[in-house]
């Protein structure tokens, strides 16, 4: 059986917060349950499991959103990876994430011991036993890179030392002394078990140009968004005004880690502010020390060098998206997310249509193609093949993360709104006639998040609706379930 979960983003707490280590636990009450109902087999008989594979498909630690980066503006990624400067910064960066998520990384170094998953041993009636000890299953857990957690693609002895570590902290079956693979044809292990189970799967950074570079061991455009405008400007706006904000902003802003995609931040900002920040004054100041930050960005080496190797008018593509001053005055968050999609080669957030290029989908050695890095879970039939009375169903699957998603509401797309839920999940696939024969399964959870009480819910006037049309344009339940309190919030407005 081969499990795939990606994108846990486990981070060292100083930007963000991860989800609950109880999703975790979950996580491994469930992988139980799996193993027992994988060893039923399709001919009705049990048949215990004795292997179990565990993918970890890139971005599992997050070392990019870390308030360390902003101490020392002289190391950054793109300048010189294996500086000593650098190594120790990752180290540091990767030891307060182990730190800050004991609890989560001691539940995935469970799974690697022998106690943690066990299965009822065979009767000769190929039933299983109940009056006897359970036998272990073997777990191997493969960690992959992505483009937040791509230093430990990185080659030499002081990447080698902090492998090490990982992989004795998560009980890893990665070799310390290689870098962790980007690529399954990186290591043999885990070609084969992609290779036994028909699958394909990569974090799918490289359909991302502004997160992978043509090489993985390479800084992409968003770790410079992640560290010197993000960052800085989460640093930045405390100190600057935070003792001008409202509580429910300062407490908005601080989801600001959670945001994917990250083009779409601002569109994100202007709707955290319309709602908890009343002062137009200050919203502006919010909007300038941002446009500020963004404008040093762009004018960064990394940037223009981009900008110069791409055909895509990089610069002024990311001016237009990051910039409050060049808004659209309609539309701002479809016209950015439109041209992503495009500099992405995709005709909306899916990458189904990248899988159909893969190799091994194309000569049919792969029934399923597995990406990570969207963040957006999904199942997309992609082909049937017919042949002497056997079907080949190919299937794509993004296997999601576990992290707080923000995702625009449909109501009133110009409005800037976003609705937040916390999300997990992983994707199973068997081998031969486990789980009675059946090829996958999926499972996710979505828990709703409620915002903090103190955070103001705007109402609007009632000469222009949620959308842009009149109140009196709107459906009747919303005229009627405002009544006489619609025209007092009107006169208080």
């Amino acid at each position: 059986m081969l499990i795939i979960l990606s994108d846990l983003h486990l981070n060292d707490g100083t930007t963000g917060e991860t989800l609950s280590p109880e999703a975790f636990a979950l996580l491994v009450d469930r992988l139980k349950e799996l193993a027992i109902t994988a060893s039923w087999r399709s001919d009705g008989a049990y048949r215990p499991i004795e292997r179990i594979d565990l993918v970890l498909l890139g971005d599992v630690f997050d070392l990019l959103h870390s308030a360390r980066w902003q101490a020392n503006r002289e190391i950054r990624p793109w300048h010189d990876a294996q500086s000593p400067g650098m190594v120790d910064q990752v180290t540091k960066i990767t030891g307060d994430i182990l730190t800050a998520n004991a609890e989560t990384v001691a539940a995935l170094r469970s799974l690697s011991g022998d106690r943690e998953i066990t299965v009822p041993p065979m009767l000769r009636a190929a039933r299983p036993a109940s009056d006897v000890d359970d036998q272990p299953v073997m777990v191997r857990v493969h960690y992959m890179v992505g483009n937040h957690d791509w230093f430990y693609h990185l080659s030499g002895e002081p990447y080698d030392g902090l492998r090490r570590k990982l992989v004795e902290q998560l009980g890893l079956a990665n070799r310390p002394d290689s870098p962790f693979p980007h690529d399954i044809t990186e290591s043999d292990e885990l070609l084969q078990v992609m290779r036994r189970h028909k699958v394909i799967a990569r974090h799918g950074d490289i359909f991302d140009p502004l997160s992978f570079e043509d090489d993985r061991d390479l800084s992409g455009l968003t770790d410079a968004i992640a560290i010197d405008l993000i960052g800085r400007f989460s640093v930045q706006v405390e100190e600057r005004l935070g003792h001008e904000l409202p509580d429910a902003a300062l407490l908005g802003l601080r989801e600001i880690d959670n945001f994917r995609p990250l083009l779409l931040v601002p569109a994100w900002i202007e709707g955290l502010l319309e709602r908890t920040c009343p002062q137009p004054a200050v919203r502006k100041r919010v909007k300038l020390l941002w446009d500020h930050l963004a404008e040093d960005l762009l004018a960064t080496e990394l940037v223009r060098d981009r900008d110069a190797s791409s055909s895509l008018n990089l610069l002024d593509g990311l001016s237009r998206a990051l910039r409050f001053s060049m808004r659209l005055s309609s539309g701002w968050t479809a016209a950015t997310a439109k041209w992503l999609q495009q500099l992405r080669g995709a005709t909306g957030e899916s990458y189904a249509n990248h899988a159909l290029t893969e190799p091994d989908f194309r000569n049919r050695r792969a029934k399923h193609v597995v990406y990570g890095h969207t963040h957006a879970a999904e199942i997309l039939p992609l082909d049937a093949s017919h042949a002497e009375g056997y079907v080949l169903e190919q299937i794509y699957m993004n296997a999601g993360t576990w992290r707080r998603v923000f995702r625009p509401a449909s109501f009133a797309p110009a409005g800037h709104e976003f609705i937040a839920t916390d999300v997990f999940g992983y994707l199973a696939f068997f081998h031969g006639d486990e789980r009675k024969g059946r090829a996958f399964e999926s499972w996710s959870g979505t828990l709703g998040h409620t915002p903090g009480e103190r955070i103001i819910h705007r109402i609007d006037a009632g000469r222009i609706g949620h959308a842009g049309q009149s109140m009196s344009a709107m459906a009747p339940h919303f005229t009627s379930l405002l009544g006489n309190g619609g025209a007092a919030a009107r006169r208080r407005s």
